[in-house]
């Protein structure tokens, strides 16, 4: 009965103003705007726009790192960022000449990184991610001599890597990380341990107790992730807890496999990771920049009702509130529930769902909208959601429903939920409340006309509790089918 739904959940994410300041304060972003500033004529790089060596000692005193060992390279890291997004220009660099420095100027994105719009700051920022990204999906050169070829240009075959697969899995890691983080039923704001997140990628869904073998690869994909993670968390993608040093054997190349024995506290020392609301934002950009349908909340707010209850199929409850009330803000109650039933009549299979929504969406509204709501009331459709809606606030004067309006829309409100996908036990409880309340339900039922019937009493057959009553429930199904001919 349910529309075809996009794969992902809607993600609620920060203001645009919150992600652009949670994109400045990203420790990467700001090294590299803060060695921009530094930046001047008697700064040298070499032919491909690196700091010469010479020039790395200031720039990470620049950085307050000229204490770290590891000083030199936060700051080559942060120099090359600041190149890549255009917070500095390199000048004056003569082509195929290694041996002659060049200079910098000042790039234009760095004024924009203190005075910008918001979106253009975190426009930089994607392109920053666009910049670790390439750097986290890049081959390991433990020896470059290993892997020069006679032309002099590094031999990638002998390396045993491959671009689009390496930056493939990560994209589908940081896809499912994205997907446990909004879906319902996932960690939510909670860290995923890295376990878990490289087995989504490798583990069939099928698969029983992994192999050997399988359990291998998992404890190389960790240890991989392990260092792109490292890469990605200085840019404001991800929060990373790395995987405990302890755990490497002697030989100092994976982890113990056997993850699955060790308690929730061992889990831990595995490596736990989560995406920032920075990083929501960001992945969901890299989602979108690949044809991946990704909404988020807040993008039906200015469609009319029918995109609105449509959309709102396959939102989780929070979220869809959270559209709704954006959606309703701004706008006249009355005219907004006159635009709601009207959207939800149809007899479409998406349609139960629908009226479920506009039932949620006018729950929201005051007595304001009280007008339209009567209007309804005939209406074979609405006039049952209409009547729910008055005698919840109160309302007098509300007309008795005639028994065919009962029915019908005892049957909608179970096609809406089993199109919903809800709590099950819920739905068992209602099936059972309104076959307990209507003597004679199933005897009723079949003969409604609604697409959905045959549907909701094969269902009811299936959940209902009570033998007898699951019985009576199929044998209307059957009723229903032979009825419509289907």
């Amino acid at each position: 009965m349910a529309p075809d739904r996009p794969t992902l959940p809607p993600v609620q994410l920060h203001s645009d103003a919150e992600l652009a300041r949670a994109a400045l304060a990203a420790p990467l972003l700001a090294r590299a705007a803060r060695l921009a500033r530094w930046a001047g004529p008697e700064t040298l790089v070499d032919a491909g726009g690196e700091l010469v060596d010479e020039q790395l000692p200031a720039a990470a005193e620049v950085l307050g790192l000229e204490s770290d060992e590891d000083g030199a390279a936060y700051a080559s890291e942060a120099w090359r960022l600041a190149v890549d997004t255009g917070l500095v220009d390199v000048v004056d660099v003569e082509d195929g000449d290694d041996d002659t420095p060049g200079t910098v100027g000042t790039g234009a994105n760095l004024a924009v990184l203190t005075g910008g719009a918001p979106l253009d700051i975190l426009g930089i920022w994607l392109d920053g991610l666009d910049v670790v990204f390439a750097d986290a999906t890049a081959p390991v050169l433990d020896d470059l001599a290993e892997v020069i070829g006679e032309d002099g240009e590094i031999d990638f075959e002998l390396l045993d890597w491959n671009p689009e697969q390496e930056a493939e899995f990560l994209e589908g890691v940081l896809g499912n990380l994205y997907l446990l983080t909004v879906g319902e039923g996932g960690p939510g704001e909670g860290a995923v341990p890295l376990p878990a997140l490289a087995a989504s990628m490798i583990v069939p869904e099928d698969m029983g107790e992994p192999t050997d073998d399988v359990l291998e690869q998992v404890s190389e994909a960790m240890m991989r992730l392990d260092d792109q993670f490292r890469l990605l968390e200085p840019i404001g993608l991800v929060e990373y807890q790395p995987v405990d040093e302890a755990l490497m054997v002697e030989e100092g190349e994976e982890p113990a496999p056997q993850i699955d024995e060790a308690d929730d506290e061992d889990v831990t020392r595995y490596g736990m990771v989560k995406l920032t609301p920075l990083g929501l934002y960001g992945v969901r950009a890299r989602m979108l920049e690949a044809g991946v349908d990704a909404p988020a909340v807040g993008e039906l707010a200015d469609k009319g009702a029918d995109v609105l209850l449509d959309g709102l199929a396959v939102y989780p409850e929070a979220a869809a509130r959270a559209e709704t009330v954006g959606w309703l803000a701004g706008r006249d109650e009355l005219t907004a529930a006159r635009e709601l039933l009207g959207a939800a009549r149809g007899v479409d299979t998406g349609s139960p769902l629908r009226r479920l929504h506009c039932q949620q969406a006018l729950s929201l509204v005051g007595l304001a909208a009280e007008p339209a709501v009567r209007e309804v009331l005939d209406d074979a459709e609405l006039g049952g959601l209409a009547r729910v809606w008055l005698a919840e606030r109160g309302a007098p004067d509300i007309p008795a429903p005639p028994e065919s309006m009962i029915f019908w829309l005892a049957i909608d409100t179970i096609a809406a939920q089993l199109d919903a996908d809800g709590d099950l036990e819920e739905l068992r409880d209602l099936i059972e409340g309104l076959t307990g309340r209507h003597s004679g339900f199933f005897d009723a039922a079949w003969r409604v006309e609604h697409p959905a019937t045959a549907e909701v009493l094969e269902a009811m057959g299936r959940l209902h509790r009570d033998k007898s009553a699951a019985k009576e429930a199929r044998k209307a199904a059957f009723k229903a089918r032979s009825r419509s001919g289907r």
